[in-house]
């Protein structure tokens, strides 16, 4: 008996090729699943399939842009021919930004909510009647602590989030009759490389750029900032059939922020 939690299931992971979605992507290979990478960045998505294949574990890249919602329906079709059914979504692809109300753009605002909004929107709209008519699917949105909590400067960043908080709790409640589960992950700050990119780009001193680095990882009251992996362990759990009765669940994986702050 195969003992993988998600052996030969079919698994999405948008945004795959980087950072947590990478860490989740390859810890899905692992449990089993055959995995899908749907990804803007050919290039990165097509460097993490090979990876897992080369570890003997079975992924794909597909170039998607899942904010455009053709893209989407091109990369499921492509996704059930190349491995079958989709059962697993993981609607990870997202953008940062920086900014209060104020200095934040029109423009920047739009362009957060197309990716961060429409794009799990797309993806929800294209696989759940194709996971209805099987009966089952189990779908997992990555949000944030910021839809929970104010964090300054994140203005447009905070109410993506919150969108797909709200998401979560609707998409639960609709389609729970339908063997459809639903539930989200809200981390903390997690090194990755745009955390990497951020302190290069707004502090050029080497000096200022660890104190910086310092300062990101206390504000954890944990003392450091998290890792793709540890999200990727939770992400396994939720999406395999061991969380079978989770469902419209928000999972804060912060280093104690919400509690403390």
């Amino acid at each position: 008996m195969n003992k993988q939690r998600m052996y030969n299931k079919v698994a999405v992971v948008t945004g795959g090729g980087n950072g947590i979605g990478q860490a989740i992507a390859r810890r899905l290979a692992v449990e089993g699943a055959k995995v899908a990478i749907w990804e803007v960045d050919e290039q990165s998505g097509q460097t993490t399939a090979s990876a897992i294949e080369a570890d003997g574990y079975r992924a794909s890249a597909f170039l998607c842009d899942v904010a455009i919602y053709d893209n989407v329906v091109a990369a499921a079709d492509a996704t059930e021919v190349a491995f079958g059914s989709i059962s697993i979504l993981v609607n990870n692809a997202g953008i940062a930004h920086i900014g209060t109300v104020e200095n934040t753009s029109e423009e920047d605002f739009d362009r957060i909510q197309r990716t961060n909004v429409k794009g799990p929107y797309n993806c929800l709209k294209v696989l759940i009647p194709r996971m209805v008519k099987s009966g089952s699917g189990t779908i997992l949105n990555l949000a944030s602590i910021a839809s929970k909590l104010g964090l300054s400067e994140r203005f447009a960043y905070s109410t993506s989030k919150g969108a797909v908080l709200a998401m979560t709790l609707s998409v639960a409640k609709d389609y729970v009759d339908k063997g459809i589960r639903c539930n989200c992950i809200c981390p903390g700050r997690v090194h990755t490389p745009f955390v990497d990119g951020y302190l290069e780009e707004y502090f050029p001193d080497e000096d200022e750029r660890a104190q910086a680095f310092q300062t990101l990882s206390e504000y954890q009251p944990i003392g450091r900032m998290g890792t793709p992996e540890e999200i990727a362990n939770l992400a396994a759990f939720l999406c395999s059939d061991e969380a079978s009765f989770i469902t419209g669940s928000a999972y804060d994986v912060d280093g104690g922020t919400i509690l403390i702050r």
